[in-house]
Order: C-alpha cells, then sequence, then structure tokens
C-alpha cells in the first residue's frame, strides 16, 4: 500500500486550512490608522538583518504585505510578483517588506529563490506582529493576505486584504502612485 511522504501530508493540511480559513476574512487596520512599529529579524539575498519600520519610514513609504507561508503556491507567485515590480516600487521611493510568521532560516532561502534578491521578508516568531495589523487567519498562528501602504508618517494609506495573491501589486503600485502624486 502506498503512503505519501509525511511532508507532502502536511502540505495539504496547510492548504485545507488556508482554503477553509480564507473563508473567514481578517478585519485589517483602516486607512487612516496608526501603523503598530516593530522591529525584526528580516532575510534581504540570502542574509539575515534587522528590519525597523520606523526607521524605513524615515526614507519613504513601506510597503508591507502580510502571507501565510513561505515556499507554498500562493506564497510564491505574490513573492514573484512583488521582485517583478520592486523597480517600480523604488522609482517611487517605496521600499517593500513581506511577513510571516516563518522562520530565519526558511526566509534566507524564500528571499532568494521566491523573492530573487529584490526585496526583504520579515520574521514573526509568535505572530505578534501579525496580530497588531489584525492580520491573523482565524484558528491559527498564520498571516492572512494583506498589503498596506504605510506613509512615513507612520499612518496606514491603503489596504488590499484578499487571500488571492493576484492583486496585491497592483493595489500597492496604485496606492504609492496616488500618495506620491498627493505630495506635490
Amino acid at each position: 500500500m502506498y503512503h505519501p511522504p509525511r511532508f507532502s501530508l502536511r502540505l495539504r493540511l496547510v492548504a485545507a486550512a488556508l482554503a477553509f480559513m480564507s473563508l473567514d476574512a481578517s478585519a485589517a487596520l483602516a486607512v487612516g490608522a496608526a501603523a503598530p512599529t516593530f522591529t525584526t529579524e528580516a532575510a534581504t539575498a540570502g542574509e539575515a538583518s534587522r528590519f525597523d519600520l520606523a526607521e524605513n519610514l524615515k526614507n519613504g513609504p513601506v510597503v508591507l504585505y502580510f502571507y501565510p507561508k513561505a515556499f507554498t503556491s500562493g506564497c510564491t507567485v505574490e513573492a514573484h510578483q512583488f521582485a517583478e515590480a520592486s523597480d517600480k516600487f523604488k522609482a517611487l521611493g517605496a521600499r517593500v517588506v513581506g511577513i510571516s510568521n516563518d522562520d530565519i532560516a526558511t526566509l534566507k532561502k524564500f528571499s532568494v529563490e521566491a523573492c530573487r534578491n529584490k526585496f526583504s521578508v520579515a520574521a514573526d516568531a509568535g505572530a505578534k506582529i501579525i496580530r497588531s495589523y489584525d492580520a491573523k487567519l482565524a484558528m491559527v498562528e498564520m498571516a492572512d493576505r494583506i498589503s498596506y501602504l504605510i506613509t512615513p508618517d507612520g499612518k496606514i494609506a491603503a489596504v488590499h486584504a484578499s487571500m488571492n495573491a493576484d492583486g496585491h501589486v497592483d493595489a500597492m503600485l496604485k496606492a504609492v502612485e496616488r500618495w506620491k502624486a498627493g505630495k506635490k
């Protein structure tokens, strides 16, 4: 009798949980709300570093996107899309940072393979940051798929919440463009 590998079964259980949890939409922070500040471990191009939101906001807006789990299909697609658009975000003066509760060793690999060395992904052990942004899936310590534009004054300027990976990059690019146009 064939027994599927344990890892494969685990992935199927995670996928089933994500599908079930996506029915229970997260509240997300409202536009205009103060963005909770945080400092955490992050990975860029396979190297670990510290990410401090307040310090990064001194250099311009931050697109902070939450995703459930590194190396799952939707999260990999979303990371590829953000990587492909990273030059557009940089041209607008914005920095992209992804966040999940994966460990830093996993994120070092993810930052190279999925993020293509283009942007940082941050670790949120214990999902404290995820909870502070109302980005937690119900009943599990995983992030919902929510993207925020945070302006240098520390306010939420735009929110895009959808378990579908498609749409987050376009929504955040348009939000950064609107914000930048309003600054002129």
